[in-house]
């Protein structure tokens, strides 16, 4: 399949990585960043998966399905981490993780 069909993804996928980013970024500016260390590792790790899944699909990787499951996985993980906090950026993060997951589980059945 082409990177064409995989478009719809592939911007969830950046739009996840952008919030994360954001969101690592405004947690290590919190007052208690020992309270958001969990967070912070889910923030770097949702967003390297997505950036990774990112460009696989964009040059036609043949493991999506392995790939996506991993991504879905992650960004769950990382989506109900960050509802647990009451930042704004935390919240975006998590809506923006949990779609992902969403989608990317499209891609594993």
């Amino acid at each position: 399949m082409s990177h064409e069909n995989y478009q719809s993804v592939i911007q969830t996928l950046h739009e996840c990585m952008t919030s994360c980013n954001h969101c690592y970024d405004a947690c290590l500016k919190e007052e208690d960043v020992k309270m958001m260390v969990d967070c912070i590792r889910l923030d770097r790790e949702c967003a390297d998966i997505c950036a990774y899944l990112e460009q696989a699909l964009g040059r036609g990787t043949p493991f999506v399905a392995e790939l996506a499951q991993v991504c879905a996985e992650i960004c769950e993980r990382c989506g109900n981490e960050c509802k647990k906090h009451n930042h704004d950026h935390c919240q975006k993060c998590a809506d923006a993780c949990l779609k992902c997951a969403e989608e990317c589980r499209k891609l594993t059945a």
